[in-house]
Parts: C-alpha cells; sequence; structure tokens
C-alpha cells in the first residue's frame, strides 16, 4: 500500500495499532559526526551498484514478452479507494488510457476513503455486471462480502496495491495484484543511502507501525541498512500517516535537537512525512538541498517530485509507475477473459531524483505502450 493521506482512513479502520505508541521513537543519545572513510566497502559497492542501475531512465521493453490477442466488447469498472489518493488516481489515468488503446470501456466509481463509502461503490460496481473489477488501492478484506459476490459471478478482480505482493492471490481471490515489490522497494531506499553517504550516515527511519505493510517495509529498510556498520540508525519515528500532519513538524524538531550534526540522512515509507517535515527543517534553517538527505520509500506522487525537483527537503523518491501498471492491470484482465494465467510481470523499482527526473512530476517508464500495443495486436 503505497498510499497518501487519502488511504490512511481505510488502512487504519482494517488494521490493528502494532509495535510503538503513537508519535513514539526509539534512539539513544546524539552520536557523533560520522568518519570521513566507508564503513562497509563491499557494501557500498553493492549498494552503488543497484543504485546506478535503479536510476537509469532509458531502459526499454518494460512489459512482459508476450500474451493473448486483445479480446473486444469488455467494460471495466475501477473501483477507487479515494481520487484524492494521487496514486489511486494515477492509475485510474493509465487503465482508461489503456482502455482506449485496446476498445474497451472503463468506468470510476471513487469510494471516497471511507470504508462505508467503498463498500457502497463496490456493489453499485457489481450491479453494473462489468467484465472486470479492479480494486483500486484498498484491502479487500474490507470488502469481503463484495470480494465473495463477485468471484460466485465469476466476475475477474485485479488489484491494484490491493494485498502486499505483486501477482495472483487466493485469499482474498484475486486474478492478479499489480504493484512492486515491498522488498526491492525497502532495499533499494536503504542501498541509496548507504550510496549516498558513502558508507557513513545516520538514519532516522519514518514508519508507521499501525499498518503492518508500512511496519514491515520499515523493518525491512532497517535489516538492509544494518548490511552496512557505518551506518546508525539514530531513531525510528512511529507516526501513523493519518497525524503526520501534526505531529511530523513536532518530531523533527526534537530530532534536530537530538542530533544536530548526527542526522544526515532520512527514510519514509511515504512521502507524505517529508512534505510535513519541510517547514520544521526551514524553520531550522536547514538548507533545502542538504542533510538530512530525506528518500521516500513509495509512492512518488507529484509534490514529492517537485520538493526533489526544486531540491527542498526531499532528495529521492522510489516512485510507482502509476500509467505503466494502468495498462498493466488491463493487460490482466485481458489474459484472464482468454484463459491464460496472469501475466507475472513486475515492474522493476527505479530511483528518481532531481539529476533524472528532468523536471517530470511522475515516473512514466519508456516503452510499455508499444509493448502492450503489439501484444493486443492493436
Amino acid at each position: 500500500m503505497n498510499s497518501v493521506r487519502g488511504a490512511v482512513a481505510v488502512a487504519v479502520a482494517a488494521t490493528v495499532l502494532v509495535g510503538c505508541e503513537r508519535g513514539a521513537s526509539s534512539g539513544g543519545s546524539p552520536v557523533s559526526p560520522r568518519p570521513t572513510t566507508s564503513g562497509c566497502p563491499t557494501t557500498l559497492a553493492r549498494a552503488k551498484a543497484a543504485v546506478a542501475q535503479a536510476e537509469k531512465t532509458g531502459r526499454t521493453g518494460n512489459g512482459p514478452t508476450g500474451g493473448p490477442e486483445a479480446v473486444s466488447g469488455k467494460k471495466i469498472i475501477y473501483v477507487a479507494q479515494t481520487m484524492n489518493n494521487p496514486g489511486v488516481a494515477g492509475a485510474a489515468e493509465g487503465v482508461e488510457e489503456a482502455a482506449k488503446a485496446i476498445g474497451w470501456d472503463v468506468r470510476v466509481i471513487d469510494g471516497q476513503g471511507t470504508p462505508a463509502g467503498i463498500q457502497a461503490a463496490f456493489s453499485q460496481a457489481i450491479a453494473l455486471k462489468p467484465s472486470g473489477i479492479v480494486i483500486g488501492g484498498f484491502d479487500p478484506h474490507l470488502t469481503s462480502q463484495q470480494v465473495a459476490k463477485a468471484n460466485a459471478e465469476h466476475i475477474p478482480l485485479v488489484g491494484w496495491h490491493a494485498v502486499d505482493s505483486p501477482g495472483p492471490s487466493k485469499d482474498p481471490e484475486l486474478f492478479s495484484n499489480v504493484t512492486t515489490r515491498v522488498g526491492d522497494v525497502a532495499s533499494i531506499s536503504a542501498d541509496w543511502i548507504i550510496a549516498h553517504s558513502h558508507g557513513n550516515a545516520g538514519v532516522v527511519v519514518f514508519t508507521d507501525a499501525s499498518i503492518p505493510f508500512a511496519r514491515n517495509k520499515s523493518e525491512l529498510i532497517k535489516k538492509e541498512l544494518a548490511t552496512c556498520p557505518g551506518v546508525r540508525i539514530l531513531a525510528e519515528e512511529n507516526i501513523p500517516i493519518s497525524d503526520t500532519s501534526s505531529r511530523t513538524p513536532q518530531e523533527v524538531s526534537s530530532l534536530l535537537s537530538r542530533f544536530p550534526a548526527a542526522w544526515t540522512h532520512s527514510v519514509a515509507i511515504n512521502d507524505v512525512y517529508f512534505a510535513d517535515a519541510a517547514p520544521a527543517l526551514r524553520a531550522a534553517r536547514k538548507k533545502g538541498a542538504g542533510a538530512p538527505f530525506n528518500i521516500g520509500a513509495g509512492d512518488g506522487d507529484p509534490s514529492a517530485f517537485q520538493r526533489i525537483n526544486s531540491r527542498q527537503f526531499q532528495a529521492a523518491t522510489v516512485p510507482e509507475p502509476f500509467g505503466q501498471q494502468g495498462w498493466q492491470i488491463l493487460d490482466e484482465f485481458n489474459r484472464a477473459f482468454s484463459g491464460a494465467p496472469a501475466s507475472g510481470y513486475v515492474a522493476p523499482v527505479h530511483i528518481a531524483t532531481a539529476a533524472n527526473s528532468r523536471g517530470a512530476t511522475t515516473w512514466d517508464p519508456p516503452g510499455y505502450r508499444a509493448v502492450y500495443r503489439k501484444i493486443w495486436g492493436r
């Protein structure tokens, strides 16, 4: 689940707070400034290679290598968690664009970001007797009755960030789920810090322990950071995404007081933390292009790109390719309609920086449209 505030009400309603208390942090007394030599030469070399690969923008052939030709006359309903969520909206736009290419009809029904609204939207989608339904950015367990009804009526379901892992799902029953791999996102985010700091960093991790997916992501980030002894985790800030605007500025001010020199880098499970950290960093007269250097481990909404491109308190993000994922969603449906298995394709992780985004406000990999048009014969 790589969502911004719009996804919060749903995620929190579906999960139970686990781990630290709200706003709690882990970490001890201030740490001495980092040394000038690398604390992990072997790990550093591996991290630099991985980051260099992830920062490439010209990789072509994005998409599966084959599949069935397009079937005709299909109607898809995209049930959106909330269209106020840039990721959900971006994937919906990709679905609508792909529908024009393949010749299908698409309708978006907005769940308005609440469990009741999403359940009503899903019920409305089933009543319209579509060929397939997209679960757009919400936990299918919130709509278990609707999922069961769709399964009983043999309406294929394809998720976008609906469950933790990409590909088919048995519980809930989804033909496929389109998302990046959380392990890949976590690893490359940590590798960026290792590479950027030359193996010596003082890191703050921002997470939301109330959401199991987010908590797992931050644990994977910490595990990868631990592969370099020169990288020290100063604190882990547990701030629910729903509270970021109210709590993050306060916590950032506290961190600046506790770690005035040692805090060099930050990683957050979502870019939204840095939108709310920026005012506190600015008030402390930190330079937008200076330390702490911040990377978002997932999402890549337009505001994150704007901060990165203007060098204002965010240096990088690991963005989702929303448009590409929209095209993949329709390709997965086409496979379901054709009796073929799911594609198994997972988009590789990408790191966006000011140097490689060239002013863009989203990550739109090259080549995937031509790949799908060729497969579909369109």
